[in-house]
Parts: structure tokens; sequence; C-alpha cells
């Protein structure tokens, strides 16, 4: 495993696990937890281990949450710096760069895909462009998701008013596809934020799909269950 470093912050690193063999692609994990400095990238480990056992290169990004220095903008910078130091790391093929977030993590997955559309903004050029984005149960409207977590995104934008963004429903839609990868007996993400994401995109010419699992909000972060099983083969679907 390899330690990333694209800040000063003590939160500003990811770690970087090569496939043995050759790699089929790179997938940038980013954990959930309402965004909220609580939960970090050990939520990922057993993802990466998961992912490279099955040929994949790993990258388990974290990042400053609300509560050690995130939330708006600053956890959008450091998703962007994370994913574009890839660029600097010697040996690395790109060519396939795909996030994976789960519940805030999809938000932020999501979001890192769509830096395109934010013209005008520092995000808009990245340099390790993503080539496809998996929302798990991600938080993918901020503005049907206002009650959600007890109004975590409320907490993530803070004083800010700039919501278009930071909700990747304004990026709609996207230059690359997109998995909503949710459960329908979810309770703490509802269905809704994938189905209504996937039919707007849909609707204007994008390409987005919803993939229905089985097991709640967390079993897609459990390498033995089903949800992730499926989860894994989107990953591939999408080389």
């Amino acid at each position: 495993m390899e330690h990333v470093r694209y800040g000063d912050d003590d939160s500003q690193f990811g770690e970087l696990t090569r496939a043995a063999g050759p790699a089929k692609g790179v997938v940038v994990v980013i954990h959930g937890g309402f965004w909220r400095a609580a939960y970090d990238l050990a939520l990922g480990r057993p993802l990466v281990a998961s992912l490279v056992e099955h040929g994949w290169t790993a990258y388990n990004l974290e990042y400053r949450r609300v509560g050690n220095g995130g939330g708006y903008p600053q956890t959008l910078d450091d998703v962007a710096a994370g994913i574009d130091a890839l660029a600097t790391v010697a040996g690395l093929d790109t060519t396939t760069v795909i996030t994976l977030g789960h519940s805030a993590g999809g938000h932020l997955a999501v979001w890192a895909a769509g830096r395109p559309k934010l013209t005008g903004t520092s995000w808009a050029d990245p340099a390790v462009p993503v080539t496809a984005a998996i929302s798990q149960a991600g938080v993918l409207d901020f503005h049907t998701a206002v009650h959600l977590g007890s109004g975590a995104a409320a907490a993530f934008m803070g004083d800010h008013d700039e919501i278009a963004y930071a909700d990747p429903t304004a990026q709609i839609p996207l230059d690359v596809p997109v998995r909503c990868v949710h459960a329908a007996d979810d309770d703490t993400v509802p269905i809704s934020q994938s189905i209504e994401y996937a039919d707007r995109t849909n609707a204007t010419g994008g390409d987005a799909e919803l993939v229905e699992v089985t097991g709640g909000h967390f079993d897609g972060i459990d390498p033995s269950s089903a949800a992730w099983a499926r989860t894994l083969q989107v990953v591939d679907d999408l080389r």
C-alpha cells in the first residue's frame, strides 16, 4: 500500500493499493458518514481489499470532513485534489478511473465525475478525469435530502448558498456513465435519491442506471454481501 499525500492536513491523503498483475483500471473509493469527521477511510478498506483481489488498483481517499476542517468547499477541494494527485504517482495508468462512493461518498463520487461541468470554478479542469461513477446509496439531490442524517447536507453547506456547485443533480447530465446502486429498503438514504437522479439524467440525454440491490443501507460496504457482489459486476461493466 502506498501513501499518497495531496496536502498538509492530516486528512489530506489516500491509500493506493495496486493489483498484483496488470490492473483493469483504478477505482477511487470514497467513504461515507454524512461528511462528518466521526467517520474515516477505514470504512473503505474492506472494499479496497476486494477490488484488488478482483484485479483493480484501488485508491482509498481520505478528506477533511465536517468537524475537522471540512464541509463546503473544503471537502470538495480535497476530493478534487486527492484524485488529481494520481497523476503524480509513478507507473500508474489513469486511462480508466472509476469513482465509487457510499452514502455521502456517493455524492462525492458523482460530484467528482461532474467536475468538467463546473465551468468558472477551480474544479472544472481535472488533471485526472473520472471515466465513470458509481454511487452506492448516495445522496444525490441536496434539495430533497435536507432532512436526512439530522440535517447533514445543511451542515455540509454551512453558511454557503452555492448549492448548485455541490449538488450532483445540478450537473445533470454528465459526460460519463453513472450507476446508482441502491436498496429499496434503505431507511437511511431513500432509493428515491437514485431513482430520480437516473430518471432525470436519462431524460436529458445522459447515461445513468439504477441498480437495485437488497440489504438496506450498509450491505453495499460489506464485501460478503450480495449487494457488494453486484457492485463488483457493475465496476467490471464500466471498464
